[in-house]
């Protein structure tokens, strides 16, 4: 059998240092695809653990967090009930891995899948992570009885899925996350909370951003404080900044309670773990809740004790009684 030319032989190297070169390529883009589904172990991390002895956790991404902090303020600021935003949540897990997806299956976008097609809004408002979880929230309202439905079929009456058990092994991570983020269960979730450099950030972004997620009227009903000018202010868009000017205090009182359906200790503990959930995109640096702190970049990124509380969250240490305290890095 005669011998390849020269000619033959280099272009066979060619095609083989092609091949090599495509394989590698492939196998970095699929390690990248794995890394974006699964939040990846270099970014900003999240975790919440279970209140009780079961040692249930679920670690999650920054962005995740963002997106399951707004989809859980949404749900409380319209009433709904835990199980609701755990149903919301479980969906959103499913149908898009909490992010906020700008493609899908047709026209489908968003958290939760939404098509514009089929009524649930225009592409730029199924694209506000606000909105796209409101609109589930009002459809999941008029299933009878969600609350007593399996996760599932709940979700599907709202979805109407080609795949509705899907939902069902999203179920457990939802309860986690629906139990830290409504405020039943407190200093159960924490981040990495390093910043991300192209986000707003400073007191008047995290003022902007309670507004956006919990609303205006789900925040006015907050006590007005003195702020470091000395005058009063007023209302959700005016949430009390320290005279530091790196500081939001958001009061928590009965009043607020009464408005939201949940205890005092329960919204204290809600808002800051949405803090903690926006920590990265907001520079925030430390939160503070009834005598026990979270401070961003810690190795283990605890809550610690730092000072005695009340029945109430009111702390006798730091901070104003019954308040939320959140420290940005501008």
């Amino acid at each position: 059998m005669p011998e390849p030319s020269p000619t033959t032989r280099k272009r066979r190297g060619r095609l083989l240092r092609a091949a090599a070169a495509l394989v590698v390529l492939c196998a970095v883009a699929g390690y990248l695809a794995v890394q974006y589904v699964t939040g990846g172990t270099g970014a900003p991390g999240c975790k919440v653990v279970s209140a009780g002895d079961r040692g249930a956790t679920y670690e999650f991404s920054q962005e995740q967090a963002v997106n399951a902090a707004t989809v859980t303020a949404v749900g409380i600021a319209r009433g709904m009930p835990e199980r609701a935003v755990t149903i919301a949540l479980a969906t959103a897990l499913q149908e898009s891995a909490l992010r906020n997806i700008g493609y899908g299956d047709r026209d489908s976008l968003g958290l939760f899948q939404q098509r514009p097609s089929m009524g649930w809004g225009s592409e730029e408002q199924i694209m506000d992570p606000s909105y796209a979880a409101g609109m589930f929230y009002d459809h999941l309202a008029k299933v009878p009885d969600y609350t007593r439905l399996p996760l599932t079929v709940a979700a599907q009456r709202v979805q109407r899925s080609g795949f509705p058990e899907a939902y069902a092994k999203h179920e457990p991570d939802a309860t986690l996350l629906a139990a830290a983020l409504t405020g039943r269960a407190g200093a159960t979730l924490t981040c990495d909370g390093r910043p991300a450099a192209t986000q707003a950030a400073g007191p008047d972004a995290v003022r902007s951003a309670l507004v956006r997620d919990f609303g205006r009227d789900a925040l006015e009903e907050t006590a007005a404080e003195v702020d470091g000018d000395g005058q009063e202010s007023a209302g959700a868009a005016e949430v009390a900044a320290e005279t530091s000017g790196r500081a939001v205090t958001v009061p928590v009182s009965e009043d607020t309670n009464a408005v939201a359906g949940r205890t005092v200790e329960q919204r204290g503990w809600q808002l800051a773990h949405w803090a903690v959930a926006n920590a990265s995109t907001l520079h925030i640096e430390s939160v503070s809740y009834a005598g026990r702190t979270w401070t961003a970049g810690n190795t283990d990124s605890r809550w610690r004790t730092t000072g005695a509380t009340d029945a109430k969250g009111s702390t006798g240490a730091g901070g104003a009684a019954g308040a939320v305290r959140i420290v940005t890095g501008q």
